[in-house]
């Protein structure tokens, strides 16, 4: 299992990937599933309710995440599809692509999710959502007044994501 380093966050993010502002939406779910975070930057076409929209990208993300533990050819001890895995166990994906979006997927060891889908020319973004993630440690997780598992109101950190996911291409 890696993590990701001290909790102290780089003055210089990782290279943009392309050109142009390619970020449609991110997520951000506790490991029950419970999202914390939502923010559109780039979606022209909107079919749910952010509830239902919740839901569908939780079980989406639970279904691949079983899928491939259970394909996993290394692992002689495949489990059952459907039961959940722990942060770090197991075989796990990383980002896959469509002819209109790019799903990129994150999970600390706490079990913080990460989900953002970009352009489907968007590079490698694993470095990016680390720095998301270290954004999230140092702005909502070491703050005195977040409350562990409620949605994130912190506006530090909602300027600090904008910036840098305006430079991620």
């Amino acid at each position: 299992m890696q993590f990701f380093g001290g909790s102290d966050i780089s003055p210089s993010p990782p290279a943009p990937t392309a050109s142009g502002h390619n970020a449609h939406m991110m997520y951000m779910f506790n490991r029950n599933g419970v999202c914390l975070f939502y923010r559109e930057w780039n979606r022209p076409l909107r079919t749910l309710n952010p509830q239902q929209d919740h839901k569908l990208m939780f079980g989406l993300l639970f279904s691949l995440k079983s899928l491939t533990a259970k394909m996993d050819p290394t692992s002689a001890e495949k489990g059952n599809l459907g039961v959940p895995q722990l942060p770090g166990q197991g075989c796990s994906f990383h980002s896959f692509r469509t002819n209109t979006y790019k799903l990129s997927f994150m999970e600390s060891p706490s079990g913080i999710k990460i989900i953002l889908v970009t352009h489907p020319r968007t590079g490698d973004l694993r470095e990016a959502l680390k720095y998301i993630y270290n954004l999230y440690v140092e702005y909502v997780a070491k703050n005195p007044v977040y409350a562990p598992g409620t949605p994130i109101k912190c506006e530090l950190f909602n300027t600090n994501l904008d910036q840098y996911v305006r430079s991620i291409s």
